[in-house]
């Protein structure tokens, strides 16, 4: 009995990636771990399969809401998969590594599973890669985790970013001179997210505070923008904890400057994103014209002290999906997901043409060879069609064979010795560029 369509669908959130999305994903995700080794970063492969009350240790509130378990039938113990890989790292670091010396420099790349509303339209599969620096609790450490992302980026081609940075200990000590609790608290930390003040001024009329933090509350949803925010903030805020978060973003910013980086900065001292995470500098990364980050991180002191092992820690992470958005057509992504060379034997010996695609791959041309019997009209449009970009024909005569654009039909003649030197793909292009 053969299965319908729609017995065969995939879970909705879920995805394939076919051969040209997928070479995509693997070029952007070696380029971000490249950049991540150049910083001195070491990768670490963690499991699709954690017990969930480890995994649960480190996670807050909303993660455990979004994970996926079910019964291990070996332990009798409940098994999740990941919804982040930052909590496993924290583990790995508290156990695996506790005796090496600090700090450990870790880069990672893996998916994730979240459940999410099916009406929202999101993935269920997140693509991460990213970095944890773990053990300085320093403005450099902070400076250096946005450097390496806007270095990453850059070495994607992109230059339309900009990263928003927020402190997290900044909105908390809004809150906490508050004195609010429980839902107000709740609802006025959701107004603020939404930078929605006339939300923030209704509820602040439904429980009053005193005047000096009805004045901080107020701004919080306002104090975004560039480097004014700060000087604004210091005339509004009078807390202490607002204020040492303040001094600290000063230094971050300060220590960027020398990094040349200040262009592709913003501040956003209202964005209450990860406040039950997070313990201090946040950030996330956004590209012109795409509405979602494609990258996000912050310090996080807390959360390798859930497994035993106290130390301040900072990191952040890609979302390859969302960066792919953002980069899929550019040139080079777009000829890394194609196929140099298809050869046509039109010769009855194989010998020639086996030589010839090997001494291709010796010099890392990609090369496939056109096995199926067919006419060369059809092996030209198969070319087309599976983003190959040249076919070459190879015929009795081992002197001289063909190299035909897939895309064109365009043909350049080439010799022999040819075949054996590293800038053969120029020549060809170079070659008919002129034609």
């Amino acid at each position: 009995m053969s299965l319908s369509p729609s017995d065969i669908a995939l879970p909705r959130g879920v995805s394939d990636f076919l051969p040209e999305a997928a070479a995509k994903i693997g070029y952007i995700e070696c380029r971000l771990l490249r950049e991540f080794e150049l910083w001195g970063f070491r990768r670490i492969i963690t499991p699709r399969l954690e017990y969930e009350d480890v995994l649960a240790t480190g996670m807050g509130d909303e993660l455990k809401g979004r994970t996926y378990r079910f019964d291990d039938r070996q332990s009798g113990r409940l098994l999740a998969l990941p919804p982040d890989i930052t909590p496993q790292i924290a583990r790995i670091a508290a156990t695996r590594m506790a005796n090496l010396p600090l700090p450990h420099r870790i880069c990672y790349s893996g998916r994730v599973l979240r459940q999410t509303e099916i009406q929202a339209g999101r993935s269920r599969e997140i693509f991460q890669t990213g970095v944890e620096l773990i053990g300085l609790d320093s403005p450099e450490a902070d400076a250096e985790m946005v450097v390496m992302a806007i270095e990453a980026m850059q070495s994607l081609g992109l230059d339309n970013f900009t990263i928003d940075l927020g402190q997290v200990e900044f909105c908390q000590g809004v809150f906490q001179a508050s004195g609010l609790s429980g839902e107000p608290l709740r609802q006025l930390r959701e107004a603020v997210s939404r930078k929605d003040s006339s939300a923030v001024a209704s509820l602040l009329r439904e429980h009053p505070v005193s005047p000096d933090s009805s004045r901080e509350l107020t701004a919080l949803p306002r104090l975004f923008g560039g480097r004014d925010v700060l000087k604004t903030a210091r005339e509004i805020v009078s807390n202490r904890r607002s204020r040492a978060a303040l001094e600290n973003l000063q230094q971050v910013l300060e220590i960027l400057d020398i990094h040349g980086v200040s262009d592709c900065l913003s501040i956003d001292l209202g964005e209450t994103r990860g406040l039950d995470y997070h313990s201090g500098i946040t950030f996330e990364g956004f590209v012109t014209g795409f509405g979602e980050p494609v990258c996000s991180g912050g310090r996080y002191d807390n959360l390798t002290g859930r497994y035993g092992f106290d130390a301040p820690a900072t990191g952040f992470t890609f979302n390859l999906l969302n960066l792919l958005q953002t980069v899929e057509r550019r040139p080079e992504l777009q000829g890394f997901a194609a196929t140099d060379f298809l050869l046509f034997n039109i010769s009855s010996d194989r010998r020639n043409v086996l030589r010839i695609a090997r001494q291709l791959r010796s010099f890392g041309y990609t090369t496939a060879r056109d096995i199926i019997r067919r006419d060369y009209a059809q092996s030209l449009e198969y070319a087309k069609k599976m983003n190959i970009r040249y076919m070459l024909v190879i015929g009795d005569d081992q002197e001289q064979f063909q190299a035909v654009s897939s895309l064109d039909g365009c043909t350049t003649v080439i010799e022999s010795s040819m075949i054996a030197q590293p800038g053969l793909m120029n020549y060809i292009e170079e070659s008919q560029g002129e034609n």
